[in-house]
């Protein structure tokens, strides 16, 4: 791709879409941050608005809200993928879920669209600890989760967009499932344990049932919670991918780096 081309970022301003401006910028690629707030406007669930986001682009990331979990998911992916080909934005790039049939339904259906795709397949981020949910239950000292002894290869969110950029500006990606994970499992139990290190002070951790968690999330975080902790985290994902190794010829990043950087930033207090 030549490096004056347009790429849209849908999800522009969250956890990976905002690092996947940040490198693209920096790579002074133009970008078009598609967002519900801000920037251009753009709704996976307003469909007058993606047209307008993709005039003039060649590339799109596609970073699906809330997730490809939800119900309608993989049409919207389909009907926009077509509406991108069909406008002249052939190369996309979609964040998908590891373990999660419906990403994988989603990601069939991408495939079908005559688009010259790749998938950046994920599970639970690093960043899940300092961007989202779980960062206020770090900063009190206690996390309360009904996760248990299963092993997650948590992934960097820098790891996500340094594969989601070299398929959108490079050759060579095209047709490729990259599984994302980082270099070793942890259980959620273990995780704190290392945040607790990286911090200096011990981060607790109960594990209860997911009915008994639900009860004190945000409503919005309810169903997808619920089919997060119940089906995704039953073990189907308790094995390393090398996504990060085959898309960049590195080695991911590990956890215990991310806490030791998050720590010394400051941001769990």
């Amino acid at each position: 791709m030549t490096k004056n081309t347009m790429t849209l970022v849908t999800g522009g301003t969250g956890k990976t879409g905002r690092r996947v401006v940040e490198k693209l910028t920096a790579m002074d690629r133009p970008v078009r941050i598609g967002t519900r707030k801000g920037g251009v406007p753009f709704d996976w669930e307003d469909r007058s608005t993606w047209a307008p986001a993709l005039a003039g682009t060649s590339a799109a990331y596609l970073a699906y809200y809330p997730d490809l979990a939800v119900p309608g998911a993989g049409e919207a992916i389909a009907a926009f993928s077509e509406l991108a080909v069909s406008t002249g934005t052939r190369r996309l790039v979609l964040l998908s879920g590891r373990g999660e049939e419906e990403a994988q339904h989603a990601e069939e259906l991408l495939a079908r669209s005559g688009a010259e795709w790749t998938v950046v397949r994920c599970s639970w981020f690093n960043q899940n600890f300092t961007e989202n949910y779980l960062l206020e239950p770090i900063q009190e000292g206690h996390l309360v989760l009904p996760a248990g002894d299963v092993g997650e290869p948590f992934v960097d969110a820098d790891d996500i967009a340094d594969v989601a950029v070299a398929a959108l500006t490079q050759d060579g990606h095209a047709g490729e499932i990259y599984e994302m994970t980082g270099p070793r499992l942890l259980t959620f139990a273990q995780a704190a344990a290392e945040i607790g290190a990286a911090v200096g002070r011990e981060i607790g951790y109960t594990q209860i049932p997911v009915e008994a968690y639900v009860e004190h999330v945000p409503a919005e975080y309810t169903d997808f919670l619920t089919y997060l902790f119940t089906t995704v985290l039953d073990g189907r994902n308790a094995h390393l991918g090398d996504g990060v190794q085959r898309a960049l010829g590195r080695e991911p990043r590990d956890f215990a780096d991310f806490a030791r950087e998050s720590a010394a930033a400051g941001i769990w207090g």
